[in-house]
């Protein structure tokens, strides 16, 4: 007997309680001092490499110092039960650290780099990041993330998107849905199947009316906590 499917897709929120900031809601944090356009386009990456290559070393530096907390831990101990997979807009690692055996990363990932001229050209790295730094081809490595004005990889997105379109439960955590196309994912499952949102703040997230949806409104551990008790109570 196959086990029920469950989709996670989690976004800022679940990793703010590992102490990873963002830009969107941090006052403090590793990158106070940078804005977006100067370390997170195509043209920051063109202007000045250096400091592009230093934030995220910066950022890597930080996400190995971070550890997943209960919500991560709890989402990967529902896979004894369930087919869980994870579908995040976070760049970090914490998710797998946990024990998550599938996971979809929309936006990129932290400890992987990739050549600037073959985007099939990936390469796992946890160390700095420097201006020399080349792939097989000869040309420099940058961060395997998304930037703001790239598109993502298709073929992840596809499979996001099944993912939601086969789920019997979808929960959507830590994210408030407003970087698209990412934030469309929802729109996919299937309005028959279970749907659960935990965030703080609900009231700025928009959703089809005529769905059927959970609101948890707390942060993502505590939200989790109650996710988790309710699943364990039905095995």
């Amino acid at each position: 007997m196959s086990k029920p499917k469950l989709l996670f897709f989690t976004g800022a929120g679940i990793s703010a309680e590992s102490g990873l900031q963002t830009f969107r809601d941090s006052k403090d944090g590793l990158w106070n001092n940078f804005k977006i356009e100067d370390v997170c386009t195509p043209s920051a990456w063109e202007k000045n490499p250096s400091l592009v290559l230093d934030f995220y070393n910066q950022r890597r530096k930080q996400c190995k110092e971070a550890k997943p907390n209960l919500a991560h831990e709890l989402i990967a101990k529902l896979e004894v039960h369930y087919d869980v997979t994870v579908v995040t807009q976070n760049v970090d690692n914490l998710h797998e650290r946990a024990g998550s055996t599938k996971v979809i990363h929309l936006h990129g990932e932290l400890m992987k780099v990739r050549s600037t001229i073959d985007n099939s050209l990936i390469y796992i790295r946890e160390d700095d990041i420097v201006l020399g730094d080349l792939c097989e081809r000869q040309s420099q490595l940058r961060p395997h993330i998304v930037w703001f004005g790239e598109g993502l990889d298709n073929d992840l997105l596809d499979n996001s998107i099944k993912e939601a379109m086969t789920c019997a439960v979808c929960v959507v955590v830590g994210t408030s849905l407003q970087v698209y196309p990412a934030n469309s994912l929802p729109d996919f499952v299937p309005f028959g199947s279970q749907m659960i949102v935990i965030d703080p703040m609900i009231n700025k997230m928009d959703f089809d009316e005529k769905r059927d949806i959970q609101f948890i409104n707390k942060k993502a551990v505590d939200g989790m906590q109650m996710v988790y008790d309710s699943f364990s109570n039905l095995e």
